[in-house]
C-alpha cells in the first residue's frame, strides 16, 4: 500500500498507476482515490495518480485544523517531492480544484495543466448549505439496500443515471459497520464547511487568474448547486482558450465518464 509521511507527521495513502505523462486525481471534499474509478478505465495512457487526503479513506487523520485547501495543497507538494516528480497535470473534482487553484497561487512550476471538475473560485452559498445538511454526520441507514432506496432523492440534479452506477456511488461515499453504514472521513470536515457559511467568503478570483498559460479544462453540472452559471460564465472569459464543457442531468458533481466530460477532459490532455 503506497504511502508518504508528510512533513508534520501524518501517513497518507495514494495510488500510482500506469506511465506516461503524469495525472495527479484530487477529489471533493469528504472524498477519496476511488471518486475516479469512473474515468479510470479511459485513461490507459496517462500515470493516474491518485491521493486520498489527510483525515479521508485510507489515509491518517490530522488536527481539525489542518483540513484546509492550503495544508492540503502542501501535502500534494510533498508527494510530488516523494515521487520525484517535477510537475504534474492535475484533476480536481470540487475541494480538489481548489487546490489546485491554491498551488497555481504558490507553486506553478509544478503544474503542467489543470482541470476542474464543478468547481471555481466562486462557491454558491446554495451549495455549501446543501454540504452542510449532511457532511460529519453519521447515515442513519443500516445497509446500502438501504440506502439505495432514497439515494435517487438525496442526490439532487443527478437524473437518467442507472441505479448501478448509483450503487456503486454510495459503496464508495460509506462503508459498511456492524449495525450502520460509516463515513470513510474524518466527521470534524465538518467544521470548516460550518466555519465558511459564517464567514466572508474569500475572493479566489486571483487564484483562478493564476492558472493562464497552462492548459485548462472546466466542466460544470449542468444542475449545479456549487458553480452557478454566471460563474462559469465569467470564468471562461477570463480564460477563453479553456476548454469547458456542461454535463447534462448532473449536480454536483459529474462522474467524468459522461460523453461531454470525456470529449472535454480528451481535448484538454491532447493539450498537455
Amino acid at each position: 500500500m503506497p504511502r508518504f509521511q508528510t512533513s508534520d507527521g501524518l501517513s497518507l495513502h495514494y495510488s500510482d498507476e500506469g506511465k506516461g505523462t503524469p495525472l495527479l486525481c484530487l477529489a471533493g471534499l469528504t472524498r477519496d482515490g476511488r471518486d475516479f474509478d469512473f474515468i479510470a478505465p479511459h485513461l490507459p495512457e496517462l500515470r493516474l495518480i491518485r491521493l486520498d487526503y489527510r483525515g479521508r479513506g485510507k489515509s491518517d487523520w490530522g488536527p481539525q485544523d489542518s483540513y484546509t485547501p492550503l495544508v492540503e495543497a502542501r501535502d500534494v507538494l510533498e508527494l510530488l517531492d516523494h515521487l520525484a516528480l517535477p510537475k504534474t497535470a492535475i484533476l480536481g473534482t470540487s475541494r480538489g480544484g481548489l487546490i489546485a487553484m491554491t498551488l497555481a497561487a504558490m507553486a506553478k512550476d509544478r503544474l503542467l495543466g489543470v482541470a476542474l471538475n464543478d468547481v471555481g473560485p466562486e462557491l454558491n452559498r446554495r451549495g455549501l448549505e446543501k454540504i452542510a445538511t449532511y457532511i460529519g454526520k453519521k447515515p442513519a441507514f443500516k445497509s446500502y439496500d438501504a440506502l439505495l432506496e432514497v439515494w435517487p432523492d438525496l442526490a439532487y440534479g443527478f437524473n437518467n443515471v442507472p441505479m448501478s452506477r448509483f450503487r456503486e456511488e454510495i459503496t464508495r461515499l460509506y462503508t459498511q459497520g456492524d449495525k450502520t453504514l460509516e463515513l470513510t472521513y474524518d466527521p470534524a470536515l465538518r467544521t470548516g464547511v460550518m466555519e465558511a457559511l459564517e464567514a466572508e467568503m474569500p475572493d479566489l478570483w486571483p487564484f483562478f487568474e493564476a492558472l493562464g498559460g497552462i492548459p485548462l479544462c472546466a466542466l460544470r453540472g449542468q444542475n449545479s448547486t456549487l458553480l452557478t452559471e454566471s460563474s462559469f460564465a465569467k470564468m471562461k472569459s477570463m480564460h477563453p482558450e479553456m476548454i469547458t464543457a456542461e454535463v447534462a442531468d448532473r449536480g454536483h458533481v459529474p462522474y467524468l465518464d459522461e460523453p461531454e466530460a470525456l470529449t472535454a477532459l480528451l481535448k484538454w490532455i491532447e493539450k498537455l
